[in-house]
């Protein structure tokens, strides 16, 4: 960890706690600064809190007030949950006090280089594979950030000789201002998170914060196969390294043939890899070329890629119950990221979906559901919508149920012998859950309970 000056008595305030908020004021208090944390959860159901109030660092919990900002803090590290039409952020932008989230305040202190992705669908596997290549390879990679780790907490303990792979989500990128990624990685763009950023555009450019302080000494690993991506890369001064899975012209990891490859030299046959679905090999490419630029050799790639079975709530296999696989993708909390899961297997499929209601059209999962799903269960805010979507797809069975505990059992007795049953919800998981790792908990202990049911 760098030694800095820059927070010594300074008065910065927190705003919002999870584990991002927590560690960063730790970080701040070591740092000498004179910390506020402002959480809205009330202090005696707070354990986050009633720990920083044992470290001696002040804490107001229980709500927002906006006469707190009147105590001409400095500098503000939000929650990156925490939307910028929030009264306290906006009234600290019109106090113009500087907005930071914890991923700047981790750069800062930070003496190893990082990799950076981002992209609104493949940002936790192409960053836990870079992060298994790039150590199976003999470098040093330390993971963390929006994967959950926070990544001041990585930072602290990274040293010149590591390289910090970090996940940062759009929200995240919006409070960085020096985070200078040596190597940054933008999966895809889809269409997501409008109810935070306003417009597509402004998530668009939230998204390609992660290039702009890159230089020529840099790299940006771009996916190819998205037209929007060749404007994009414009915008950045760093070498473009381009992966595409249709074999686009100028990509340098490719899929060509059925074969993972990179400047032309095959590595690996697709078909190999242990994750399933076409994203899934455009998440490798990508991590295949990050790998490549840090010199990691064909076999450590071939090592990882063929025995990596992915990670917790992204197309997770949970397990085989009469025949039937279950697989839990309570990630996909958009119509986007739900679509690749459908996309992914070649068996019928039982669908359980539903969950927060944004607002937001569910048309475009309906001729996907009309191709491989079977039966459809669906719960929550946005259980009449998904109903729609099967009847629109000409599904024949549809059962509507109160909550996942339900839905699971339900999606169990409509499926057979052979079938996939996949949680993909489409939707955020806050109308019944606190996040998508709880929602996706609960399916798994849904799924051994059936499991222990049927012996």
């Amino acid at each position: 960890m760098q030694e800095i000056n820059d927070y010594k008595n300074k008065k910065v305030l927190v705003l919002g706690l999870a584990k991002s908020g927590l560690n960063a004021a730790r970080l701040l208090h070591k740092l000498g600064a004179l910390v506020t944390v402002n959480d809205k959860k009330d202090f005696h159901e707070n354990p986050d809190a009633q720990s920083l109030v044992e470290d001696g660092i002040r804490v107001i919990s229980g709500s927002h007030p906006v006469e707190l900002l009147d105590e001409n803090f400095e500098l503000v590290v939000k929650n990156p949950g925490i939307p910028y039409t929030n009264p306290m952020v906006k009234r600290a932008l019109e106090l113009k006090i500087p907005i930071i989230t914890e991923p700047e305040l981790a750069y800062e202190v930070s003496v190893a280089p990082w990799v950076g992705v981002t992209g609104t669908n493949g940002k936790t596997t192409t960053t836990t594979l870079i992060g298994l290549l790039l150590n199976e390879g003999g470098q040093s990679a330390k993971v963390g950030g929006n994967i959950g780790i926070p990544i001041s907490q990585v930072a602290q303990k990274a040293t010149k000789d590591d390289v910090i792979v970090a996940e940062l989500s759009s929200f995240q990128l919006l409070g960085i201002t020096k985070l200078h990624p040596h190597v940054a990685v933008l999966t895809n763009i889809y269409e997501a998170h409008l109810d935070y950023h306003g417009s597509r555009e402004n998530y668009v450019k939230a998204k390609m914060r992660i290039t702009m302080n890159q230089t020529a000494d840099d790299y940006f690993i771009m996916n190819w196969d998205l037209p929007e991506m060749h404007e994009l890369a414009k915008q950045s001064k760093a070498k473009i390294v381009a992966f595409s899975r249709k074999n686009a012209a100028g990509a340098r990891a490719q899929l060509t043939d059925g074969y993972l490859c990179f400047d032309g030299e095959k590595i690996m046959a697709a078909d190999k890899l242990q994750i399933p679905g076409s994203h899934n090999i455009e998440n490798a490419l990508a991590a295949i070329a990050v790998a490549k630029i840090y010199g990691i050799d064909n076999a450590a790639i071939v090592r990882v890629l063929s025995t990596f079975s992915g990670v917790k709530h992204r197309i997770q296999y949970v397990q085989t119950v009469a025949g039937r696989r279950f697989y839990n993708d309570s990630k996909a909390t958009n119509v986007e990221a739900a679509s690749v899961a459908i996309q992914a297997f070649k068996d019928p499929e039982v669908l359980i979906a539903g969950g927060l209601d944004r607002g937001l059209s569910m048309d475009d999962l309906v001729p996907l559901v009309k191709q491989h799903v079977k039966a459809m269960i669906t719960y929550g805010e946005t259980a009449s919508l998904m109903v729609q979507v099967a009847k629109d797809a000409g599904v024949q069975i549809i059962k509507r149920v109160e909550n996942l505990d339900e839905a699971v059992p339900a999606a169990y007795a409509a499926s057979a012998k052979g079938d996939v049953i996949l949680l993909s919800p489409a939707a955020a998981s806050w109308d019944q859950f606190h996040t998508f790792e709880e929602r996706g908990d609960v399916f798994i202990a849904d799924v051994a309970k059936i499991a222990a049911q049927e012996g």
